[in-house]
């Protein structure tokens, strides 16, 4: 029964995965990423942590990560987000701040299963349908790609 189970999940990674990477790179209205700026805008004023960027820290794994929120302390990696997506990289870096912190008010881990926790958790959330196709590549899509091939995929939003 647990083989089974692995390799349904190990499907389920492979197939998203395959999405994210053989997809072009969708095109959304530029109301679209104002809608998502000021909607991220709102998260970040909401959040109880001290963000601090990083180009190297990453964490190991969601415990790691929770014991700094516990702390109110967060380490955001500038290689955790897209920043091309949006007119300016602090918005990047307020998503990736804020997702984390959905993954620790979920009690989720990094794999697909708790990047689908933390993907439902904020979409429904969300003021647009679009915002929540842009989230499900940036969080879903982009996180079994990393899954699939073991390091980051190239950034990009896709609507497969």
């Amino acid at each position: 029964m647990t083989l089974t189970k692995i390799n349904t999940t190990t499907s389920q990674v492979e197939m998203l995965a395959k999405l994210y990477l053989e997809s072009k790179p969708a095109e959304f209205a530029d109301e679209t990423i104002a809608q998502l700026c000021n909607w991220l805008m709102s998260e970040f004023q909401q959040l109880p942590l001290n963000l601090q960027f990083s180009d190297y820290m990453r964490y190991a794994n969601a415990q790691e990560m929770f014991v700094d929120i516990e702390q109110s302390h967060l380490w955001v990696s500038a290689d955790s987000y897209d920043s091309s997506v949006y007119p300016n990289p602090i918005y990047g870096f307020i998503f990736q701040g804020m997702h984390d912190y959905d993954h620790y008010l979920t009690d989720s881990d990094f794999s697909l299963k708790g990047e689908i926790t933390a993907y439902s958790f904020a979409a429904k959330r969300v003021p647009s349908l679009e915002i929540q196709k842009i989230l499900y590549s940036e969080i879903v899509l982009r996180s079994a790609a990393y899954l699939y091939l073991g390091h980051a995929a190239i950034p990009k939003i896709v609507f497969p």
